[in-house]
């Protein structure tokens, strides 16, 4: 089996430690375990955990408590995994093989898309795209692409739904559509649902895929709107028989979740302590979503972007005569700042990824320093009215293209 390189997380773990500012994140700050403890801590009794292998599917405590985040599940219909990264390795190993394809959401973190080509025959994309409409701009599912990738071959749907890196929510019309699409393929619908109560205007948490259609799974974790990525703990939610089968699998990979993060995931997802936690993050997101705006506006009419439906990411359209790839390797070797380049979830054109869920005062000072950078082209177009006619033309022409599938070649 080949694999494709994961640009995104290649470059993350090799660079995100060397910049001064890492703009690259797509969570919020994480709790500490004395915040998610509370007047619970005691300290004794942590100590007192024997450091044994765990129940190797997730014990029947957090199993039930996940469980009740998924209307009408049960413990044996969640198998909790090493991150919500295993779960979806998890899940396309089970499911696909070399007669079978995949149809994956684009723009997305790009896991799915490099699994979908390893385990599967191929993967298609289907797209979201940018809209107006008398709400606004916002990123819709294009139902033509969605129909082109789902074929009698397609055993998997693969969605993100509240989506990265765009932060939008798909609506209940689009929801159906994919439902029904996978319907008349009888293929699978897997749904990453990770940033799942994570949203910006409303406390109503994300409507989720489980429930709509007898062949889905749901995968997500406490990573990103729980705040607590270092516990590594993720979970699959489907059909009992297959989550049997899929936890046959971990047999071979890793076996059991850390001890500790399963005792300390059953506090997080009692349900009236994981509704504080999404609490948490949606006031994080509130706080500070605000500040990147301004300073987007700020930056005149080199920047643009469609405000996030959930997520504590922007994504960033720019009207410069530069490439992402490009632009994110000069203002890691020139600013020290890390971004994601849109090209990383399988994006063209000139779009970069801004996380904003942690410290708000470095992630201005490094959005002062993107400002730095693009104030060459500011400078540059000021000094030569031909230059701006031509940066006004990029405002106009940088609308998403339709191709065939994503430019994933060349990224790094």
């Amino acid at each position: 089996m080949r694999i494709d390189r994961f640009h995104m997380e290649r470059t993350q773990s090799l660079y995100e430690n060397e910049v001064e500012y890492n703009l690259s994140e797509s969570g919020v700050q994480p709790l500490t375990v004395a915040e998610l403890l509370g007047d619970e801590l005691d300290a004794a009794a942590l100590g007192a955990i024997g450091l044994k292998y765990a129940e190797s599917n997730g014990s029947a405590l957090l199993r039930e408590r996940i469980a009740t985040f998924y209307p009408g599940a049960t413990r044996d219909n969640v198998l909790v995994t090493t991150g919500g990264s295993e779960a979806n390795y998890t899940t396309l190993w089970g499911l696909l093989d070399a007669d079978t394809r995949a149809a994956v959401m684009i723009p997305n973190y790009m896991q799915s898309w490099g699994l979908a080509r390893a385990f599967g025959q191929r993967a298609d994309p289907y797209r979201l795209v940018e809209r107006s409409g008398p709400e606004g701009r916002r990123w819709a599912l294009d139902i033509d692409s969605l129909e082109r990738a789902v074929t009698r071959r397609t055993r998997v749907v693969f969605v993100t739904n509240p989506n990265n890196p765009t932060g939008a929510v798909l609506r209940e019309d689009e929801m159906d559509a994919i439902v029904q699409a996978a319907r008349r393929a009888n293929a699978w619908i897997v749904s990453d649902e990770v940033y799942r109560g994570a949203e910006v205007r409303t406390d109503v948490t994300t409507p989720s895929f489980w429930g709509r259609y007898g062949k889905v799974i749901v995968t997500a974790g406490l990573s990103k709107a729980f705040g607590l990525p270092g516990l590594r703990i993720g979970w699959i939610v489907g059909p009992a028989t297959t989550v049997a089968k899929l936890w046959s699998y971990q047999d071979y990979t890793t076996l059991t979740p850390g001890i500790l993060s399963d005792r300390l995931a059953r506090l997080a997802m009692e349900p009236a302590r994981r509704e504080r936690i999404l609490a948490r993050t949606r006031g994080i997101i509130r706080r500070n979503l605000p500040r990147v705006e301004a300073w987007i506006a700020g930056q005149g009419d080199l920047l643009d972007y469609v405000p996030p439906v959930a997520c504590a990411i922007a994504l960033v359209k720019y009207h410069a005569p530069i490439g992402a790839v490009r632009l994110f390797k000069r203002l890691r070797l020139e600013h020290s700042v890390l971004i994601t380049p849109g090209a990383h979830f399988g994006l063209p054109g000139k779009y970069i990824r801004i996380g904003y869920g942690y410290d708000m005062d470095r992630t201005l000072a490094g959005l002062a320093r993107i400002g730095q950078f693009f104030g060459e082209f500011r400078t540059s177009s000021a000094s030569n009215s031909t230059a701006r006619t031509g940066v006004r033309h990029f405002a106009r022409s940088a609308t998403l293209p339709s191709v065939k599938r994503p430019h994933v070649k060349e990224l790094v």
